[in-house]
């Protein structure tokens, strides 16, 4: 049981710029198979990769769990963008099974039991023979938006995305990008008072005091080099005190938000201009209906009159932008130092603050 996918679009950008309230209005429209944090989830090679795979191979990348997010749920630091830990009814459990990669956010976004939908798809893509992980993903894509209803554009949103671009243009050489920014202080302040990025900074510099590219490339040798207080992380559980209290200067996460827009919009300048649009999360405040009508052209599906008013009511902006204003105003100078390189590969002035 497939359905065509007519397009496959790739939303993309640092996150903490509204991608999730966005992931919930595409949800809302009938023609949209809205894959919310997938490749979030999906842990590199051989999913994300040129190689043949075969249905079971394909079957165990989708479902084996991310250990990172299960340390999380486990350690009581759980994403706020994770869904299915919320519902201790349901069958996995972070403390004893894992949660399988497609059922922490994917699935629970699509079906108040994703544990069946698990269920009926498992034979399914088991059944599959050895192809090109691509070839793979497009047949899974047509096989959940037949079980949810015919939808014929996919739509996939993660919110730390950006530097993903270059693999996912290579292997999806159709696939439209759109890019979801936001103002520079704004975002670097919502990143630091959330625990996702304040782990993804910890990690990162876990990277550079080892000197290696990837955690594929971390050793033990290289754990016991690590001071205790970062080291501790990668254990199967850990204080959570040592993410969530742990003072993190601001400036940090200005200048980790100017490295992931630098790096991703150089990616996306390789994207043919066609198949590549932005979107500001300012002007999706401030112009709802008529940004979402622009994205729903973008992505071939229909402005439906009745989605774009629901959506536009979901996108109610109020007390949402201009956060970094209200910061003292040596911090907000420091921040906005350490976001400028991000800002001028935006195109971003001064002036349009």
């Amino acid at each position: 049981m497939r359905t065509a996918i007519k397009t496959l679009t790739f939303v993309v950008g640092t996150g903490r710029s509204g991608s999730t309230v966005l992931s919930k209005v595409l949800r809302r429209h009938p023609e949209v198979l809205s894959l919310n944090e997938l490749f979030a989830c999906i842990d590199g090679e051989p999913a994300l990769s040129e190689q043949p795979v075969s249905g079971p191979e394909f079957w165990r990348c989708l479902t084996a769990p991310m250990e990172i997010f299960d340390r999380m749920v486990r350690s009581g630091t759980p994403l706020p963008e994770f869904l299915y830990n919320r519902h201790p009814e349901w069958r996995y459990s972070a403390e004893t099974t894992g949660i399988p990669a497609v059922s922490m956010m994917a699935l629970p976004h699509l079906t108040d039991d994703p544990d069946a939908l698990l269920d009926a798809l498992e034979p399914e893509v088991n059944g599959w023979p050895a192809r090109p992980a691509p070839q793979q993903w497009e047949a899974f894509f047509g096989t959940l938006a037949a079980r949810i209803g015919g939808r014929e554009a996919a739509v996939e949103r993660s919110g730390y995305s950006l530097h993903r671009v270059k693999v996912l243009h290579e292997l999806f050489p159709d696939a439209r990008f759109v890019h979801l920014h936001r103002n520079g202080p704004d975002c670097a302040l919502s990143m630091s008072r959330h625990n996702g990025y304040r782990m993804i900074s910890l990690l990162r510099e876990m990277l550079r005091r080892s000197g290696v590219a990837s955690f594929s490339e971390l050793t033990g040798d290289h754990v016991k080099e690590l001071p205790d207080d970062l080291s501790e992380l990668l254990g199967t559980q850990f204080d959570p005190a040592l993410v969530l209290e742990r003072e993190m200067p601001l400036p940090g996460f200005g200048s980790l938000w100017s490295e992931i827009i630098t790096e991703g919009v150089a990616h996306l300048a390789a994207v043919p201009e066609e198949q590549r649009m932005t979107l500001s999360y300012e002007q999706l405040l401030d112009a709802p209906r008529q940004e979402l009508a622009r994205l729903a052209g973008f992505i071939g599906v229909q402005p439906l009159s009745e989605w774009l008013e629901e959506g536009g009511s979901m996108l109610d902006g109020t007390g949402r932008r201009g956060s970094s204003l209200r910061l003292p105003q040596d911090e907000l100078d420091a921040l906005r130092v350490n976001c400028a390189a991000g800002e001028r590969a935006l195109g971003v002035t001064a002036a349009a603050r």
